[in-house]
Order: structure tokens, then C-alpha cells, then sequence
């Protein structure tokens, strides 16, 4: 039976992948491989053994030394938070009004199904790969376990199918989140001044920064931000708080190491955690491979962060495009949904690039 992208992407939307949560996503991949290998039983399956980062690698069983071209495709989505405001339920996937409505439709279960759709096309001997990752919502840290094993495997291009309107985005800033901690000294509310408040010293910190970050611009990424997304301290209004954390989310440019200083050596600060630390992602648009593909080349950055931030070693220099169906304004959003005739846009278009790459 044919593979029917619509009813697939359903089938997968009806399916809750939140982040941090191995096992549905797991379960997933493990639809996905079903559907995948029985359109395409020629295709070898490596998977995984860490639990709690699930990822599998499907691809053709061709010379290891010609180059794969890589879809490299998350499973996870972030939660349907305020499921009740929905217009529809978050998982009912329904298809109505040429949309397939429901979390993670554009983000990126379609991307997924247009990769999947391509490679049950393709010729056997095209050396192409699927690789499904989890987490990436929360760091790429999937992904981080699965360049680490797949370390030496030769790849030509790599696509991450992404929600962009079908148009090829050439990078994106990186991510550098980090918990920023203050210690004080409890005390009674009534009398602060034989204490010492953390939280004082945290805000004196976020103010500092707003003027002092060296945040640093680069031509095609733009400016580097910052944002104190979380914000802890103290436990009853009447104790002096001993300690207080912000988690801060700056969006890079370069490697982070200046930005790390600058938070170390503020007087107020007791402790830097590393949560998240992504490199930003740039192809090139000059690439060979990237002029001849079938779709406009968008002429700035995705917003947004995606898998191709640790996967730069695997690909070992080849081009990286973040590329994909789906609309990025309801990514995240409340009535996600994807547009059918995108995912068939998609569906098309990567069946092409991989005719190409088998030439």
C-alpha cells in the first residue's frame, strides 16, 4: 500500500511526544520505522542504547564511503499547554479546512513525513539517511548523543526539515542558557539588615547586564540577545532569602565564552550551571549543492534553534539547510497546524533533491 503523507502526519500529531518524556517518543520512532522499512525493506536500522535519549539512524545499505545525504528530524514537541483554549484538541489531528490541525503538525511531524515520504521513493542504491532524534525542544540533546555515535559516518548534506514555508534558511544563532546563582544569609524579615538578600544582589546583576552583556552582532545572524526567562528565590516574604537563581537565555553568535565570563566575574554571582550550549549554525549560500536545490533561499536566519547545531561534526563541513513544511508563526502555538498543501509541496521536493543525490 502506498504511503498516504496526510493520514501519516495524523497518525503521528495523534500521538503526545513531549519533550523529556523517552518512552512515546521511543514508540514513535518505532511507527515511523514500521511504516519507513515497509516501504522500503532494503533500508538498515541502527538505534540507540541509552534509554532516556532515544534516536535511530535508518539508511541505505550502499558503499560507507559515498556520502548520505542526511534528514535529520526530531520526534518530541512542547506541550499543548491550555489545551482547553484550543480551538480543537491538541491530539485529535483533525484534517479540515486543508490543514491538518494539532501540536507539533508544523513542528515538525510534517518535516518528518515529507523526509519519510522521499526515502520510501528512493532508489536503494541513493546513500540517504533518516535520522530521528528526541529533545531537541529542550537542548538538542538527543541529537547530542546521536553525533557522538554516529562520529566518522561520511555525510554530504544534511537537512533538517524544520517549519519554513518551504524555503531554505541557511542558519540560525545558537543557544546559551544559563542558571545564574546569588548566596546570601537568611535572616528574620523584620530585621533585613542582619541578613544578606540574594535576590537583591540577582536583580542588581540583570540590571548590570542590560547594559553590560558584550552581546556581539554577526552580518547574516544578526545581533546576539538575552532574556531572564526564570527567576527563583527566597521561601516566606518574612526570611532575608539566602539564595535566588535566574535562568537566562542568550541567543549566540559566536561560542559563548565571553558571555560565560562576563556572568563569572560579577561580584554577586556564587555559580554558573551550564543548562544548554548549541553553536550557531551558517551554510554558506554560495554552496553548490545549496544553489541547485528546488526552493527559494530565504535571505535571513530562522529565529529559532534546531538539530543542525550539534550535528555541524557529523556533517564534517557539508552543507547544513533548515528546510521543511509548516507555517513558523504556530509553532509553539495554541491550534498548531500544518498545511496540506505544503506537506505535498514537501513531499515533492525532497523526492527530488534525492533523485538528484542517487545521480
Amino acid at each position: 500500500m502506498a504511503l498516504d503523507p496526510v493520514e501519516l502526519v495524523r497518525e503521528l500529531v495523534r500521538r503526545p511526544t513531549v519533550s523529556g518524556d523517552p518512552r512515546p517518543q521511543r514508540d514513535v520512532m518505532g511507527v515511523v520505522t514500521e511504516v519507513l522499512t515497509g516501504q522500503a525493506p532494503h533500508l538498515q536500522r541502527r538505534a540507540g542504547e541509552d534509554a532516556d535519549q532515544p534516536w535511530c539512524l535508518l539508511t541505505t545499505p550502499t558503499d560507507p564511503e559515498r556520502p548520505r545525504l542526511v534528514f535529520a528530524c526530531h520526534v518530541d514537541t512542547v506541550p499543548a499547554a491550555d489545551a482547553r483554549a484550543w480551538q480543537r484538541d491538541p491530539f485529535g489531528a483533525d484534517h479540515e479546512d486543508g490543514r491538518v490541525w494539532g501540536r507539533g503538525g508544523s513542528d515538525m511531524k510534517a518535516g518528518l513525513v515529507a523526509a519519510v515520504a522521499a526515502l520510501a521513493a528512493a532508489d536503494p542504491d541513493t546513500p540517504v539517511g533518516l535520522l530521528l532524534t528526541s529533545d531537541e525542544e529542550i537542548g538538542s540533546t538527543g541529537a547530542q548523543v546521536a553525533a557522538r555515535a554516529l562520529a566518522g559516518t561520511r555525510t554530504g548534506a544534511v537537512v533538517v526539515p524544520e517549519a519554513t514555508g518551504n524555503e531554505v534558511v541557511l542558519g540560525h544563532r545558537g543557544a546559551l542558557w544559563l542558571a545564574v546563582r546569588a548566596a546570601g544569609r537568611a535572616a528574620h524579615g523584620s530585621t533585613p539588615h542582619l541578613g544578606h538578600n540574594a535576590v537583591l544582589d540577582l536583580v542588581a546583576v540583570l540590571a548590570r547586564a542590560g547594559v553590560e552583556l558584550p552581546l556581539a552582532h554577526e552580518e547574516f545572524l544578526g545581533a546576539e540577545t538575552w532574556n531572564p526567562g526564570v527567576i527563583s528565590g527566597g521561601t516566606v516574604p518574612n526570611v532575608v532569602p539566602d539564595t535566588a537563581e535566574v535562568v537566562v537565555d542568550m541567543r549566540t553568535v559566536r561560542d559563548g565564552a565571553a558571555l560565560q565570563a562576563w556572568w563569572r566575574a560579577q561580584p554577586e554571582v556564587a555559580e554558573v550551571e551550564v543548562r544548554v550550549d548549541l553553536p550557531p549554525l551558517l551554510t554558506p549560500g554560495d554552496d553548490p549543492w545549496v544553489r541547485g536545490l528546488p526552493a527559494v533561499v530565504r535571505p535571513e536566519p530562522a529565529t529559532y534553534f534546531t538539530d543542525g547545531s550539534v550535528l555541524g561534526p557529523l556533517a564534517d563541513g557539508a552543507p547544513i539547510v533548515v528546510w521543511g513544511p509548516g507555517t513558523p508563526a504556530v509553532m509553539h502555538a495554541r491550534d498548531e497546524y500544518v498545511e496540506v498543501a505544503e506537506l505535498t509541496h514537501a513531499v515533492q521536493v525532497f523526492g527530488e533533491v534525492v533523485d538528484r543525490w542517487g545521480r
